[in-house]
């Protein structure tokens, strides 16, 4: 399993981005080839002090490759340059494996 993060801080507008980021971009997500599971959330909590992100976006893949063939997709460049229409803080893109543990 691979994982995309996107986290962001928060922006100009918060409302403008929760009402676009649901209506407009997440579509999109929908659309992205090898996208196995996805989750998001605007109620972002540090557990001391104050957040530094607004929102946050984790997307699954099978694997790196899938991953960067999912971005490289005409549907993954459209959704990369939606950000701009809705993030006006940036944000910060990560990926990783996932190791699964037990207990």
């Amino acid at each position: 399993m691979h994982k995309l993060v996107v986290l962001y801080p928060k922006p100009a507008d918060p409302d403008h981005f929760r009402d676009y980021y649901v209506t407009n971009h997440i579509p999109l997500v929908m659309n992205m080839p090898g996208l196995l599971a996805w989750r998001y959330s605007f109620d972002v909590a540090a557990t001391t002090g104050e957040a530094p992100y607004f929102a946050v976006f984790e997307g699954d893949f099978a694997d790196a490759a899938a991953m960067a063939a999912a971005r490289a997709s005409p549907q993954g460049q459209r959704m990369s340059a939606d950000a701009a229409n809705y993030a006006t803080g940036g944000a910060v893109v990560i990926h990783y494996p996932v190791h699964d543990g037990t207990g």
